[in-house]
């Protein structure tokens, strides 16, 4: 121990064997030699030791935690991530373990599970930013973002609810309704109101589904509507639902018609979940087109030559599908152009970063996000800006970041921010809800 305090690691991680060899005070030892293999890069043997530590002591909290860092950091994702499960049951409240195994989750695409134990940490520091991000981060990744736009399709929500409340009060207010997919509960509180009083709704995104509950109850309505945390395939009669539904409600329609796994879901609703002659909201729905030319679509879906180069070849491997969308320029101004983050490429490594950073308001407005773009610097003097007053629909897009609530601005004072980055995205947040 005096050679490894000295630092002469070589030395030091010989006497350890030594010791080792003598079976003398072990537990002891093996996260000392661990620690150097790890040290000089010898993840095999630090793993070995690890492993020698968790037959000795299965729930030994370092020896867990050190392991899942080491096979994490070499790909294992499953084997990081029962470790980090282990380490989070010796210790449940432990943030290292829950952040670690979080993670890990991320790595293995296993985002609903990741959102959990992020939220949960963030529930244990909630003046956290970092970790205030991450829930948010996750958050998108789980749950689409036309969620907000299609609750705020007026027309849509007229349409709905105009035939909500003809077949309730055609079948009668105390059926059983189905309602898959319920999202923020719209559908079935539009029943509800109808008056509609035996309302099962089904949510296959948990984060999803415990918002719907919340919502329903802040409404009043939840002596009337269950929230079921599943997919409709899932849902068992007697169980999760009184009988078979005489009424199914669901908008899981997709703009191309049937990404959505509709006719699954409804070839399952109708021979499970609903009785003969049941009503169906909505009854049909027709993809409608026609043949078009055009130019702007042309470069949108198809490439020939490109600087002199014929890459038509590249057509090939073109998108079935693509969204047709506007400049989407319909937005005011309430700042001045702001330096957000700036990353310099040539740079070796780099660390998280968070600062505050004020941004000038020159307008009264009350103000939805940061609109976010660009500025590329290739070389000495040649850049590229995809900025929003003259550059759209182009490789790279305008972001909206939008804050967690909207913010009242006044023209003359200044919106502090939390900017900054982790290791994959932007962190643009406005400091006062850091702060909450």
């Amino acid at each position: 121990m005096k050679f490894h305090t000295a630092g002469e690691i070589d030395r030091a991680e010989e006497h350890y064997r030594e010791v080792l060899r003598h079976r003398y005070r072990v537990p002891d030892i093996l996260p000392l030699l661990a620690g150097i293999a790890a040290l000089k890069g010898d993840t095999e043997m630090a793993i070995g030791y690890w492993n020698d530590m968790l037959a000795i002591k299965p729930d030994h909290l370092v020896a867990l935690l050190e392991k899942g860092a080491l096979v994490l950091k070499r790909g294992e994702t499953d084997e990081a991530i029962r470790c980090f499960e282990a380490a989070a049951i010796v210790s449940p409240d432990n943030p290292l373990a829950l952040n670690n195994l979080a993670v890990a989750l991320v790595q293995a695409s296993r985002h609903h599970e990741a959102l959990d134990h992020f939220r949960r940490l963030a529930g244990l520091q909630p003046e956290n930013i970092m970790l205030q991000h991450q829930v948010r981060r996750q958050t998108s990744r789980v749950v689409p973002f036309w969620h907000i736009p299609m609750l705020n399709d007026v027309h849509r929500n007229a349409a709905f609810e105009e035939a909500i409340k003809k077949v309730v009060a055609a079948r009668g207010t105390s059926v059983q309704i189905l309602d898959i997919g319920a999202g923020s509960g719209l559908l079935s509180m539009m029943a509800a109101r109808a008056g509609a009083t035996n309302i099962v709704t089904c949510e296959a995104v948990p984060v999803i589904a415990e918002i719907a509950k919340r919502i329903v109850a802040q409404n009043g309505f939840s002596d009337r509507i269950a929230v079921v945390d599943k997919i409709s395939t899932d849902l068992v009669i007697g169980r999760d639902m009184g009988a078979r539904a005489d009424i199914l409600v669901s908008e899981i329609l997709s703009s191309d018609l049937l990404a959505e796994d509709v006719l699954n879901t409804f070839e399952d609703a109708h021979a499970r979940l609903t009785n003969e002659g049941a009503t169906i909201i909505p009854r049909a729905a027709t993809a409608v087109g026609c043949l078009v030319e055009s130019n702007v679509l042309n470069q949108y879906a198809f490439v020939e030559e490109v600087s002199g180069f014929d890459v038509s070849e590249f057509t090939q491997l073109a998108a079935n599908r693509l969204p047709v969308h506007g400049t989407m320029t319909e937005w005011k101004r309430l700042s001045p152009d702001v330096d957000l983050q700036k990353i310099d490429l040539t740079q070796s490594k780099y660390a998280e970063e968070m600062r505050i950073v004020e941004i000038p308001v020159i307008s009264d407005g009350i103000a939805t996000g940061i609109v976010q773009w660009i500025k590329i610097d290739l070389a000495e003097g040649v850049e590229f800006v995809n900025h929003p007053d003259n550059y759209s629909d182009g490789g790279w897009l305008q972001i909206l970041h939008p804050f967690p609530r909207p913010i009242q601005v006044e023209s003359g004072t200044a919106l502090q921010i939390i900017a900054g980055h982790d290791r994959s995205s932007l962190i643009l947040m406005p400091l006062s809800s850091a702060r909450n």
